[in-house]
């Protein structure tokens, strides 16, 4: 085909000359930034070894573009919905939860027994750099892309229509894994902003950006084309995620680089205004980033595998527009008893405490749709995962507005309780609903009557539980002893304890927390192997779980767009 043929075709396809202008922009900037010069040596870490990642991936989106387009338009059966991605999705989110916990075991070892897991001549490995590659690699990687795998099939099921977009699809799949090796890799060499949960510098936040522009580009196209006249419910949380989280990315990683092709920037916020921008997008990463997306989840599976409908669908409109309204402003609690003004500090209190209810309401909405259904707890394990993820949200959103109160901070801040709270909710809610989400689509979309063995998933539940178990316990437990011990005084006024007396008291916590998290890692690990061996079996030769391919189902006459409808 000669090259005014791929031209026309590129033109027609609508996506793959966007995409292919991009990876040709970025190579371009790589090929500089994989040579800097005028760099003096020993000063700020230099782009040249993102430069080459970054060469690598777009030579390689370039050659793979242009074999899918050398042959014409690539070609689309707009009858079948697109599972391919989200397959690759489901994978990537199985890889990348390996990853990220048992960096997460490896650190809590480093704390516990650091004699031993202290690298002397490897700094790259020691708990300064791989903390934030425990905590991007979690968050980011395993719910960033269960998150786009599960509103890839679940806006597609409930709209009954394919995916917008043509290959935006896989550029958005392709360039957040991009994404995730560049964040990685700087943090273990030191390339790094050092503001929580943003620590990818301003290069790596550029790029970010594009994607998740062509992220939500895919997501409101395939709402915009539809069959099914109204949106459900699960797709306004995910849409709210989606559009939340590029305003907080966008505003909090505002910064000036020192130079075009060097790694380090400066914010354009400082003092009091850098941290309360940093907290308003730290608190609502975790609000919108690990509570609404993960609630999309949840209102989407849940009913799906109880084969109930929602308890109250009217609960759920309340629950979203209560949790949207709300969430944005409770950051502050973040910043008791520091620089930040007093009545900003009171005003993120009150709104975290007013988040109990809604937050609790979504909890009742999600256990009360198995009204009628409860036997299948003791029967499917999956469906039990899934529940048991819904009791650890409650969880965790009450403890989380008992902790924002000052005279209950005053005691938790700075302590092992934060870390139990935090790992409360990213294992119990977050974990375990993405596991039943990944139990739930692995048989869906390979066409399977169900997975290798609920035996297995049995032993996952068990494991994750009891290392959850372990885990934040020890963790409560250690947090009010420290905490009560940092304020300990003598008859004569001077603190009873010295600092390092408080960490020597924790120790056994340390080490009870070290054995949770193997647990839960074990967990995991059965999960990856049960997934293998489902994937590896027989396929059937029909469409499963009333999943007809599109040209067979019937088409809904469009109406004007509301809240409303069944899960699908």
């Amino acid at each position: 085909m000669s090259a005014r043929s791929v031209r026309a075709k590129w033109v027609e396809d609508g996506s793959s000359l966007p995409i292919f202008i991009i990876l040709i922009a970025g190579l371009l900037w790589a090929l500089f930034a994989a040579h800097p010069t005028g760099v003096p040596a020993g000063s700020y870490p230099t782009l040249e070894m993102h430069g080459y990642i970054m060469m690598g991936a777009f030579l390689v989106g370039i050659i793979m573009l242009v074999g899918v387009c050398s042959n014409g338009t690539p070609k689309i059966n707009l009858a079948e919905y697109e599972d391919k991605v989200i397959k690759y999705g489901v994978l990537a989110t199985t890889f990348w939860g390996i990853v990220g916990m048992l960096v997460g075991v490896i650190i809590a070892c480093q704390l516990t027994w650091p004699r031993i897991f202290y690298f002397d001549s490897m700094p790259w490995l020691n708990f300064g750099r791989m903390r934030p590659l425990h905590t991007s690699a979690v968050i980011f990687a395993f719910g960033g892309n269960a998150l786009i795998a599960t509103s890839f099939y679940v806006v597609q099921r409930t709209c009954r229509t394919r995916l917008a977009g043509g290959l935006w699809a896989w550029f958005v799949f392709w360039g957040y894994q991009l994404f995730i090796v560049l964040a990685a890799t700087g943090y273990l060499t030191g390339i790094t902003q050092s503001k929580e949960y943003a620590e990818p510098e301003w290069y790596v936040d550029i790029w970010l950006t594009i994607v998740w522009v062509a992220y939500l580009m895919v997501f409101m196209g395939t709402l915009y084309k539809r069959k099914e006249p109204h949106i459900y419910v699960a797709n306004w949380f995910y849409l709210a995620f989606i559009v939340t989280v590029a305003i907080l990315h966008i505003v909090n990683n505002l910064s000036l680089p020192t130079g075009m092709f060097e790694a380090k920037s400066y914010s354009l916020f400082s003092g009091v205004q850098d941290a309360m921008t940093q907290w308003w997008y730290g608190h609502n990463a975790v609000g919108f980033f690990l509570t609404a997306g993960f609630l999309a989840i949840m209102y989407y599976f849940i009913p799906k595998r109880a084969d109930r409908p929602i308890w109250s669908y009217k609960l759920s409109i309340v629950h979203f527009w209560a949790v949207i309204f709300i969430y944005i402003w409770a950051g502050p609690h973040h910043l008791h008893f520091t620089a930040l003004p007093q009545w900003t500090q009171t005003l993120g209190m009150v709104f975290s405490i007013m988040l109990w209810m809604p937050s609790w309401g979504g909890m009742i909405n999600g256990l009360m749709t198995l009204q009628g259904a409860w036997d299948k707890l003791r029967t499917d394990p999956v469906l039990r995962m899934l529940v048991v993820s819904v009791a650890f949200y409650g969880m965790a959103t009450f403890e989380g507005p008992l902790m924002s109160i000052r005279y209950v901070n005053a005691l938790s801040h700075y302590t092992e309780w934060t870390i139990g709270h935090v790992h409360s909710g990213a294992l119990g809610w977050n974990g375990f609903v993405t596991f039943g989400a990944l139990y739930c689509l692995v048989p869906w979309l390979w066409k399977k009557k169900e997975l290798y063995s609920l035996k297995l998933v049995e032993w996952h539940f068990w494991l994750a539980t009891i290392g959850i178990v372990f885990y934040i316990t020890a963790m409560w437990v250690a947090g009010i002893m420290e905490g009560l011990m940092w304020r300990a005084y003598t008859d004569l006024g001077f603190l009873e304890y010295a600092f390092i007396e408080t960490v020597s008291a924790k120790h056994i916590s340390y080490i009870v927390r070290a054995l949770g998290g193997t647990l839960f890692l074990l967990g995991t690990f059965v999960m990856a192997f049960n997934i293998f061996m489902t994937i590896k079996g027989r396929g059937l030769a029909e469409p499963i779980d009333g999943d007809e391919p599109l040209a067979k189902r019937p088409v809904l006459p469009v109406s004007e767009p509301q809240l409303g409808g069944a899960a699908q």
